[in-house]
């Protein structure tokens, strides 16, 4: 999203591309890529068309008739791959998606329904896509611009340039289709699926601004806003200032109007912008990942009177029916923590599946174990504090991580065990005032093992750190 720069003492970095959010969103849809296929097809066939009809009037300007007729039975040669291709590949793309789509549904119920948004983001298979409609596209095209006439001296048209476009579509295909394979088989490894959402997840991270606050609500956070949250149990500032900017007194509060859904994220670039306009400081009332409904207050307007131009604020978020991870800092937790559970779960019972979601769990909160979090301070170019948006706290983290995790992990030593290595680890990496809720967690569950296993070999067997469960 951008390197980091240092103005006036001030952490920062390069301003947020406007078309960010958008960005991301199209890659939450499936039709973008290959509706855009399907439109460069069309420019490409008019390009390749021009060029077969500049050849053939080129050659009929020198009057070679024979160059003509070479060129008439080679295109010839080729209409009746371009015939097969144009039967055969509509029938292929149904087999393929078919089979793929029975995997993506595996891989689901395996290890969570939200691995689908891994099938439906994935580059590989948008691209396969494409390439293979806008191959069985541009063969009918081609099929199209032949000519009936078999003289070459009143032939009209001839498809040599479309055809060994044509061939090349083909050419791509295979490759596509050998990468496509390649990829949904790995979404049916736990390895790569985990691997997958803790890249996402850490990508959150290293675009997160450095420059925030401490880990406390800020402004007003009365009750009736049913979205602002303070610190968890046990949290505490980490490192950064003592308290929260000073946002001056709430002049506006800005609802939203539209769908009810998840509040998927906002695009901070405008925000920061408007809120220079108007002389304000906006600070965002639920926080990304919340689920809004209209008449929730959005953006609290500080430091300035409302404007009419802060009306388009509601304008500025983004609403679905599902958590992206675009800014969301704890959806990556999340998707591991489900992964963990189901695996831990009677009907599947595979607590090493759980194991390597505890390690990426691990991995994810070491990579912010020394960042301040709570609030996120967005400036302008001036470094005036324009936008505060909140975000989990630590302790709020962990207890993502490891409350549902621990309570189920009671039964499977191998996963007490890992759990208990992953929490040493952790209390190692974080400052003084971050272990509590470390502490806690292995406090319960060690508690919880102790009342659940009868043996006093098996509580210490269970209760001993282990990194890779039970090797």
């Amino acid at each position: 999203m951008g390197d980091w720069k240092t103005t006036d003492g001030l952490p920062r970095r390069r301003r947020h591309r406007a078309l960010s959010p958008l960005r991301e969103h199209l890659r939450d849809t499936f039709w973008f890529a290959p509706t855009a296929a399907l439109v460069l097809v069309f420019v490409v066939w008019s390009a390749a068309t021009a060029a077969d009809d500049a050849i053939l009037t080129a050659l009929r300007d020198a009057g070679d008739e024979d160059a003509v007729g070479d060129l008439l039975g080679i295109a010839e040669d080729a209409k009746t791959v371009v015939t097969t291709i144009s039967a055969a590949m509509m029938t292929f793309i149904g087999v393929v998606f078919s089979i793929s789509l029975v995997a993506v549904q595996m891989a689901a119920g395996q290890f969570s329904p939200r691995v689908v948004r891994i099938f439906v983001r994935s580059r590989i298979t948008k691209a396969t896509f494409a390439v293979f409609l806008a191959t069985f596209v541009q063969s009918l095209l081609v099929l199209t611009s032949y000519d009936s006439q078999r003289d070459p001296s009143l032939v009209a048209s001839i498809p040599l340039v479309q055809s060994v476009l044509t061939l090349i579509l083909v050419g791509l295909s295979v490759v596509l289709f050998v990468m496509y394979v390649n990829s949904t088989l790995r979404l049916m490894r736990v390895a790569h699926v985990v691997d997958l959402i803790t890249r996402e997840a850490l990508r959150v991270v290293a675009n997160m601004p450095l420059d925030v606050s401490a880990e406390e609500p800020v402004g007003d956070t009365s009750a009736g806003t049913g979205s602002s949250r303070g610190p968890g149990p046990g949290a505490s500032s980490g490192p950064g200032p003592g308290s929260g900017p000073d946002l001056g007194p709430e002049t506006a509060r800005i609802a939203h109007h539209g769908r009810a859904g998840v509040l998927r994220d906002v695009d901070i670039a405008r925000l920061v912008r408007m809120a220079r306009q108007s002389g304000v400081v906006l600070r965002l009332v639920p926080r990304i990942g919340d689920f809004v409904v209209p008449g929730t207050p959005v953006f609290a307007v500080h430091g300035g009177p409302a404007t009419k131009g802060l009306r388009a604020l509601s304008f500025q978020v983004s609403v679905g029916a599902e958590r992206t991870f675009h800014q969301d800092l704890g959806f990556g937790l999340r998707q591991l923590s489900d992964i963990a559970l189901r695996a831990l779960s009677p009907a599947v019972n595979d607590p090493t599946t759980a194991v390597q979601a505890v390690d990426r769990i691990v991995q994810f909160l070491s990579s912010v174990a020394q960042r301040p979090l709570g609030v996120l301070l967005h400036r302008d170019r001036r470094g005036t504090v324009r936008l505060v948006q909140p975000v989990p706290g630590w302790a709020e983290l962990v207890d993502l991580a490891f409350s549902e995790i621990r309570g189920c992990a009671v039964a499977s030593p191998q996963v007490t065990r890992r759990l208990l290595a992953g929490l040493d680890d952790l209390l190692g990496a974080v400052a003084e005032d971050r272990r509590e809720p470390l502490v806690r967690h292995r406090t319960l569950l060690t508690q919880a093992v102790e009342r659940a296993v009868p043996e006093a070999a098996d509580r210490a067997f269970a209760l001993h750190p282990d990194r890779q469960g039970i090797g």
